[in-house]
């Protein structure tokens, strides 16, 4: 069952799920954020690493090399046309063994071709998200630090899973900053 804003604002009063947590959604002026009817949208944070092929290198998941980024820190970056940036939330989440978060882009920036990456939030998480934000227009987008770029959803199992994030170790657990893909080593 999806939960609803009563049941996010408990949560973020009495668990700490999400810090800082807006009250209400903020939209003057800017990309709103903050808590909505059924979501929490949150913002991303002012560090990106944008793709750049400069130096000729192949995208590998197993062995991505950190060179395949600029690294851009301010209160916007512009995500050249086709290609994409990764940057990371305000937010710091510590989602509860009981809760699958989605996240989805918002409908202001899917307006301009912009799409941030549909990816989970797994029972006992915690960290700051790392966002993927494509571009897919022929030309260069714009993205705001400190304003929304993404809605939360939060769903609620029935029981609680029996093996949640946390416990296996997983390899994203308490992120920082903007996390390059990661593969564990073979045993």
């Amino acid at each position: 069952m999806i939960k609803s804003d009563k049941w996010i604002r408990r949560m973020c009063r009495e668990r700490g799920m999400i810090e800082p947590f807006v009250e209400r959604q903020d939209g003057k002026g800017k990309i709103s954020y903050g808590l909505s009817s059924y979501g929490y949208d949150i913002r991303v944070a002012d560090e990106y690493k944008i793709f750049t092929n400069v130096h000729g290198a192949v995208v590998d998941p197993k062995r991505f090399d950190d060179k395949s980024f600029v690294d851009v820190k301010g209160p916007e970056c512009v995500v050249p046309p086709n290609s994409f940036a990764l940057a990371r939330s305000v937010e710091c989440f510590d989602v509860p063994r009981e809760v699958l978060a989605v996240c989805l882009g918002k409908s202001t920036y899917a307006r301009c071709g912009i799409i941030v990456n549909v990816t989970p939030l797994e029972p006992g998480w915690k960290g700051y998200l790392t966002i993927e934000i494509s571009n897919t227009t022929p030309l260069p987008a714009k993205i705001y630090s400190g304003e929304g770029i993404a809605q939360l959803l939060f769903f609620g199992g029935d029981q609680v899973c029996e093996t949640s994030y946390s416990d296996r170790a997983g390899k994203y657990m308490d992120q920082v900053g903007v996390v390059l893909p990661r593969v564990l080593a073979a045993k």
